[in-house]
């Protein structure tokens, strides 16, 4: 793989688990992918699948989908919506030849800053060894 290849990586984060716990490990100061960028949502269960379609449509090589933890959803269900979303959209990935592992999803409270740099870091190094979207190169871009 190219040493200059940066994935580019969308995290949808939802704003009481797992937002705080990223704003967490900023304030701690772990090391977290900089190619990151995060987009902020009241409830994973607000993630909708049309977000996550644009951003691999516009070339996005990952997507991270985080919320609380099942059975902690401070909107009770949210975090049982996202995941059977996610499930949906890895099969609509599976059906236009993009790698199901360029999605995935994590329940991440707010005071697990160490785990959300662990998994943020791992997806990353993930999506570097599977390589850029193909999508980038399409032609309806």
């Amino acid at each position: 793989m190219n040493d200059e290849y940066t994935p580019r990586i969308v995290g949808f984060l939802c704003n009481w688990c797992s937002y705080t716990g990223a704003d967490l490990a900023g304030v701690s100061r772990l090391k977290v992918p900089p190619s990151l960028r995060i987009i902020r949502v009241m409830c994973s269960g607000r993630i909708d699948p049309l977000f996550v379609l644009k951003a691999f449509l516009k070339g996005i090589d990952g997507v991270m989908m985080m919320g609380c933890h099942p059975g902690e959803c401070h909107y009770q269900k949210g975090n049982y919506n996202a995941r059977r979303r996610f499930i949906l959209l890895q099969k609509i990935l599976e059906a236009f030849d993009l790698e199901p592992e360029r999605l995935g999803i994590w329940w991440v409270s707010a005071s697990e800053a160490t785990k959300y740099a662990k998994v943020t870091t791992e997806f990353a190094k993930e999506i570097e060894k599977i390589g850029p979207s193909p999508v980038a190169n399409e032609i309806f871009l």
